[in-house]
């Protein structure tokens, strides 16, 4: 390899185990841990994000777990910006990095670039966000659709951050983002080895049943319950958020409502399994196999 300096990246679905893993890889390698959870950024969201606990963040240092509010907008792009700078820092003093989430988008952000998008009007990001605020998402998925329907067909159609991001650009610019999406890699001084974790479909869906039945124990409704005064930021339209608050709007009961919180997080885990699997250079292993991955970077790095 021509360079010594080696970004290891683990993917795969929600629940699998991939905060586990990298803590594994960081205390073996003595390194550190950057996330790519475009969730476990903000402060704010704790139980419905399954952060790291405080004992997992303890074991090895994390970088990009509450590192910004939802009040601030921390965009893609932002995310490489920042996420370049630290992994040039860190690399300084370290040979091996460990860089773990279930954010498709933001993998990519830092394995491959962003492509370079003119500005847009953040008077008509406001106006959306309104918009989704009172007319819900379907409204922004018909225009989407009708201006730039090549974006619309690739974008996560359930992820209202994605939809009004496309709607935003072709408002402000007058041309679609699909047309600006190149997908030209920038070139990294440094390796990058994809881990992907993922293991039989109807034993994730089980862990991830079980996982929402420990958030609500764990007071998710209260969590959600305290950020009501929040609940239009972009943040905050996302799965195990947007039902609870629909819960508590009176639209649906608290039983309907965890169920749609594993209906839709199943939903999303399907979503990502998709989206990492279409990386031929990714590495498939099962979770606790953390010995056999550690053997197969040793001999990639040798």
């Amino acid at each position: 390899m021509a360079s010594n300096k080696t970004l290891i990246v683990i993917v795969g679905p929600t629940g699998i185990g991939k905060t586990a893993l990298a803590i594994s890889l960081a205390r073996h390698f003595s390194t550190e841990i950057i996330s790519a959870d475009s969730r476990q950024f903000f402060t704010e969201m704790e139980i419905g994000t399954a952060k790291p606990s405080a004992t997992e963040l303890a074991a090895a240092p994390h970088h990009f777990v509450n590192s910004h509010s939802i009040e601030t907008f921390f965009s893609t792009g932002d995310f490489e910006v920042q996420a370049m700078e630290l992994i040039t820092r860190l690399f300084s003093e370290k040979d091996l990095l460990v860089m773990v989430g279930g954010s498709g988008l933001y993998i990519d952000a830092v394995c491959n670039g962003l492509d370079n998008l003119p500005e847009t009007d953040m008077n008509i990001r406001a106006q959306l966000n309104e918009q989704l605020a009172t007319e819900g998402l379907e409204s922004i998925k018909q225009q989407l659709s009708r201006y730039d329907p090549e974006y619309y067909q690739k974008v996560d159609q359930s992820n209202p951050q994605r939809m009004i991001r496309g709607l935003e650009f072709y408002l402000s610019t007058g041309t679609k983002l699909s047309a600006h999406l190149t997908n030209s890699k920038k070139p990294r001084p440094f390796n990058i080895l994809k881990i992907g974790l993922n293991m039989d479909r109807s034993e994730l869906y089980h862990r991830i049943n079980q996982r929402v039945d420990k958030m609500m124990e764990s007071g998710l409704l209260e969590e959600v319950k305290a950020l009501e005064p929040y609940r239009n930021y972009n943040a905050l339209h996302t799965v195990g958020y947007s039902e609870l608050f629909a819960y508590l709007d009176g639209a649906i009961d608290l039983k309907t409502a965890v169920d749609l919180i594993k209906q839709n997080t199943r939903r999303f885990a399907k979503r990502q399994i998709t989206w990492f699997k279409r990386d031929d250079s990714t590495v498939w292993f099962e979770p606790n196999q953390d010995d056999a991955v550690i053997n197969y970077i040793i001999q990639q790095k040798l």
